[in-house]
């Protein structure tokens, strides 16, 4: 008997407005990103992120996205939005990530050189790694880092981010085979602003991925 692949999953991130979050899960979205880090054009208010959860609903996941928080920023986005996953892009330590007894993705800039092995080692407590460019500042800045850089054998469930769009997302998912892909800036008319046509085609794009995946298996 052929196992069948897995569906993969879509987190559409950087969301900041009520009719996204629904556009987003319309479109087929598992979850959605909420950037709880203020240098982002893309920054909300706890407030405005306990509000735009408050939208989902059920199985599409909230997740929080942080970058060098401190412990009682953390604390209280975890309290206001109970069923809230962490994502750190920052320069935090395995104990912060861990220290809120959530589930949690750490994210690796990817760069020629980086060992990913040893970073999924030190975070061995995390959810999945979510694989971004390396740019300077935070975050990937919409570019797309050369996913052979990616080991085959990597022990941690892999989000793909880093540039990702309607146009390239299906090459990614056939070539890296990632447990969830991760969009932001390429499904957007403006920062923060997305565009539900965008949202759409990008997950029928990875739906497309998952197809030719399983009929060249079958």
């Amino acid at each position: 008997m052929t196992v069948p692949p897995q569906r993969t999953r879509i987190k559409i991130c950087g969301l900041t407005r009520e009719e996204d979050v629904d556009a987003a899960v319309q479109a087929g979205a598992d979850a959605i990103g909420l950037v709880l880090y203020p240098k982002s054009p893309r920054h909300v208010s706890l407030e405005r992120a306990v509000a735009l959860a408050r939208r989902l609903p059920p199985f599409v996941t909230p997740v929080g996205l942080f970058v060098n928080a401190t412990a009682d920023e953390v604390r209280r986005a975890c309290e206001a939005i109970p069923h809230l996953v962490l994502q750190f892009h920052g320069d935090e330590a395995p104990e912060a990530c861990e220290a809120h007894g959530r589930p949690y993705l750490r994210a690796a800039r990817m760069a020629p050189g980086f060992d990913l092995l040893h970073f999924v080692q030190r975070f061995a407590t995390a959810q999945g790694v979510l694989l971004d460019a390396h740019v300077e500042g935070y975050g990937g800045g919409g570019k797309v880092f050369d996913w052979s850089l990616i080991p085959s054998d990597v022990p941690s469930p892999v989000v793909l981010s880093g540039g990702l769009n309607p146009a390239n997302v299906t090459d990614g998912v056939l070539q890296v085979r990632p447990w969830a892909v991760d969009v932001s800036s390429g499904v957007e008319s403006a920062k923060g602003i997305k565009d539900a046509v965008a949202m759409r085609r990008f997950c029928e794009a990875v739906r497309e991925a998952d197809a030719r995946i399983a009929a060249a298996i079958a």
